[in-house]
């Protein structure tokens, strides 16, 4: 049972690891089924755009999944249209682009995996440059070869060109070749900048190693026992609602949070030193509730829009 234990243990402080192996792993398997299955490279003059959308554009739809999958984002945007000082406060302007740049390096990291697996195997790479009409490109890929070279260059992903065979699977090689090593540079320019950003926030952090431990675990247990407390509340306000409903009798008071205080309690929280508060929420139970100014028009704007419906 111990070494049962040990093992969930370590698989729970492992957990960030195993994600992004899984993530890896996923992203290997995605980008095999399109080449073998989605991808088929045209040999015409469409080859470049072609190679280049199946390369780039699953990048920019994983971006935007990464953007949407992380809470961060939704808190840090909810309600910014009716109330700007939520992402801009007087006293902390800039807290709003730090923690857009970490949402950002967090979302980055599924494309990263993508270009990277896709420039290892080469075939949209090579279906890309193939169709290229840049002179530069031209000379660097046709040099050494025959003058065919660079007048059938996007017929080579096919092999239908009018040269020896050789010639071809050089050219495709080559070809791959240079994919390959684009991606290997994208791998360690990507892991070397994410050991920097890790060693900057590290350096400039605030609280120390073992402090910054606690912060997490609290963080962790913070938001599992908030979802439980939802669950419960959820289903107590609701069984009082349909009681009520269907036996036609007033409701009993149902103590609730108030509108300012979901407001606060939503905020994105950043640590000082002098308020030592481990997340939002533990900053509002121990200040307390302040409803400002922002607080105020907030909720005239949502109590005007509910009575509008």
């Amino acid at each position: 049972m111990d070494a049962f234990q040990g093992i969930l243990k370590f698989f729970s402080n492992q957990k960030t690891v195993i994600g992004y192996s899984f993530m890896a792993l996923l992203t290997v398997g995605s980008e095999r089924l399109f080449s073998l299955v989605a991808f088929k490279c045209p040999c015409s003059a469409e080859n470049t755009v072609y190679g280049l959308v199946f390369l780039l554009a699953p990048a920019w739809v994983l971006l935007i999944l990464g953007f949407f999958v992380n809470n961060r984002s939704w808190r840090l945007f909810t309600g910014c249209c009716v109330n700007p000082r939520k992402i801009f406060p007087r006293d902390q302007i800039c807290q709003f682009f730090s923690i857009f740049g970490q949402i950002t390096l967090s979302s980055l990291v599924a494309p990263m995996m993508w270009l990277s697996v896709a420039l290892l195997n080469g075939t949209f790479y090579e279906c890309a440059m193939s169709g290229t009409k840049s002179e530069g490109l031209l000379e660097l890929i046709c040099k050494g070869k025959p003058r065919e070279c660079r007048e059938e260059l996007y017929k080579v992903s096919c092999g239908k060109t009018s040269m020896p065979a050789t010639d071809n699977e050089e050219l495709k090689l080559s070809l791959q070749a240079q994919s390959q090593v684009l991606g290997w540079l994208l791998i360690c320019s990507a892991s070397f900048f994410s050991l920097l950003t890790t060693c900057y926030a590290r350096c400039r952090s605030k609280v120390s190693y073992l402090q910054m431990n606690f912060w997490k675990t609290y963080a962790e247990k913070e938001k599992e026992h908030l979802d439980n407390k939802f669950l419960e509340y959820a289903n107590k306000l609701s069984e009082r609602n349909l009681e009520c409903f269907f036996e036609n009798k007033r409701p009993v008071a149902f103590p609730m949070p108030t509108f300012a205080a979901w407001e606060a309690a939503s905020e994105l929280h950043s640590f000082h030193q002098s308020r030592p508060y481990y997340s939002t929420l533990h900053k509002v139970v121990e200040d307390g509730l302040e409803l400002g100014p922002e607080n105020h028009e907030t909720t005239m704007i949502l109590v005007g829009s509910a009575q509008s419906v």
